[in-house]
């Protein structure tokens, strides 16, 4: 296994000693590397500011290279910068100076406090103890969101290329409180397909279904559907499929703490089982090329 690490060592690709399978593995959010200048910042203690973190899941997820399939993942922080965010999706309360005009200042996420360059972590705490320089937004987006994009797209590409089909997994982790409406069920995973738009609806319930076969309580879109990143990226028409899973983190951490469980392997483990069993069924979802080149 090959550890390709940036330039800047914000985010590294790990490569299998040979890719044998068409997906793709991306862990945007495990990133952990807090930069003293960050830290200074913010009015937030270091564990608080830990609270948005997709806390190990890069670690979930480490099998993929024994599977044949890379994976990227992000050594910055949630908190720092949102890669599953449109590139300029900025709070303009949050800066000094104008915003380029082009930037997204009206989404959803924005108004949450959780833009490209958030403003929350979870829980609705505040991260910043005063105003941005906007250039400082702007270098973050330069530097890291658009390198970590360029690398995603390489390797879709790459692997649609050879196998004739990509498969994107975009690995998440949810609050352990997460409840489904009407039923209070909670979940230990979401696969999430932007209900049918990002990848194939029988590709996304065959995933359900091999977690489910684990023993596992799985939900669909509700209520994560999936992010930026799978609804960017998933093309079915075009053989590139994206899905979204959400781990519910109470499975695996102490969510006071974020100290790892001693079930934490045994997890991993549970993954590396679903993941061979959803690559067994991959190659049903290659479309055929003369479509695919139109």
């Amino acid at each position: 296994m090959a550890h390709n690490v940036s330039e800047t060592e914000q985010f590294e690709v790990r490569e299998p000693e040979m890719q044998r399978i068409p997906f793709v593995f991306n862990s945007p959010h495990s990133g952990r590397a807090y930069a003293p200048s960050f830290l200074e910042q913010s009015r937030l203690d270091a564990l608080s500011i830990r609270r948005s973190e997709d806390h190990f899941v890069d670690e979930l997820f480490h099998c993929v290279t024994d599977l044949g399939a890379p994976l990227l993942l992000a050594h910055f922080p949630r908190a720092f910068l949102d890669v599953n965010r449109e590139p300029y999706e900025l709070d303009p309360r949050m800066f000094d100076g104008p915003l380029p005009p082009y930037a997204n200042i009206g989404s959803m996420r924005v108004a949450g406090g959780l833009g490209t360059v958030p403003r929350l972590v979870a829980e609705n705490m505040e991260i910043y103890r005063g105003r941005l320089p906007i250039a400082d937004a702007l270098e973050r987006i330069e530097t890291i969101y658009k390198p970590y994009h360029a690398c995603l797209r390489r390797l879709i590409a790459r692997t649609h290329v050879q196998f004739g089909l990509a498969i994107l997994i975009d690995c998440h982790s949810m609050p352990g409180n997460i409840r489904l409406a009407g039923s209070g069920r909670r979940p230990d995973f979401i696969i999430g397909d932007r209900y049918g738009t990002s990848a194939p609806a029988d590709l996304s319930q065959m995933a359900v279904s091999v977690l489910e076969d684990l023993g596992f309580s799985v939900a669909r879109n509700k209520p994560y559907a999936g992010g930026f990143i799978t609804e960017h990226y998933g093309r079915p028409a075009r053989g590139l499929h994206a899905l979204q899973i959400e781990i519910n983190r109470s499975l695996y951490i102490d969510e006071v703490t974020l100290r790892k469980k001693p079930g934490f392997s045994k997890l991993a483990d549970a993954i590396r089982a679903f993941l061979g069993g959803l690559a067994f069924h991959a190659e049903k979802y290659a479309v055929n090329p003369a479509l695919a080149a139109e």
